[in-house]
């Protein structure tokens, strides 16, 4: 047996496995859900709450299939198999390269949506509806205050209802108890806006997710490059051919 066709099996057993782990992460994330659920069903009157954790445990069976596939067509050598595998590797590369694609074009738009619609929000702002509440918990957590910065208050029907020359408490630094919100005191404020904070987030998890995506899509290539190599060989390469069975 060359040394190509042991890299080849070599890898596509490697894939099968990098299939059956996804298959149990995506079986423990699924059974965690419907555990949290069943926790908490006396609060969540809606059953369908429970359809997204069946999804993911109706794709983590289908992921360790095209594992057991995959694993058996190689070390069987079976053409018919392995092409089935090679098909199906095809599908999730093209749909990992579209992805790719797909997050790299609207990283680009993330900068102009986040901004409209912090904005849409920031307006309807009234300290006790739902708005008000996202709003508050989006300075809180991020430590920012206004759309680009805290002086975005200024322009707001709150900001103009309220008449004290001040912004929201969730705009306060943490470490200032005793801070009111008076814009005669900015030193007290969070004073970067929550657009850039929100958008340098957005970005940074999109590109983390793209490095993902595009180290899987190399994974696949050599994947289907190993299929090509085993159905490709010859007889006179001193190896026995494939069997015609599909995992005889």
């Amino acid at each position: 047996m060359d040394c190509g066709v042991i890299t080849s099996k070599t890898v596509l057993v490697l894939l099968s496995v990098a299939f059956w782990a996804a298959a149990a992460g995506l079986s423990y994330v699924g059974g965690y859900v419907i555990n949290t659920y069943k926790s908490y069903d006396n609060f969540l009157q809606d059953k369908y709450a429970l359809l997204p954790a069946v999804i993911i445990i109706c794709v983590a069976v289908v992921m360790f299939i095209i594992g057991l596939i995959g694993c058996c067509a190689t070390l069987q050598e079976s053409r018919v198999g392995l092409g089935l595998f090679l098909a199906i590797i095809l599908v999730i590369f093209i749909a990992e390269v579209s992805a790719f694609v797909l997050g790299f074009v609207y990283r680009e738009k993330v900068k102009t949506d986040v901004q409209g619609t912090m904005r849409s929000v920031f307006q309807k702002y009234d300290g006790k509806n739902p708005e008000s509440t996202v709003v508050d918990y989006l300075q809180e957590q991020l430590r920012c205050c206004g759309v680009r910065n805290y002086s975005d208050w200024t322009t707001t029907q709150w900001f103009n209802s309220t008449g004290n020359n001040s912004v929201p408490l969730s705009c306060c630094r943490r470490d200032l108890s005793n801070c009111t919100g008076s814009l005669d005191q900015p030193q007290e404020l969070n004073t970067r806006g929550c657009a850039e904070e929100l958008e340098s987030g957005l970005q940074s998890v999109l590109s983390y997710a793209m490095l993902v995506i595009l180290g899987f899509a190399i994974v696949k290539f050599f994947g289907m490059l190993s299929i090509c190599v085993l159905t490709c060989k010859r007889e006179d390469s001193g190896y026995q051919p494939l069997y015609s069975g599909v995992f005889a």
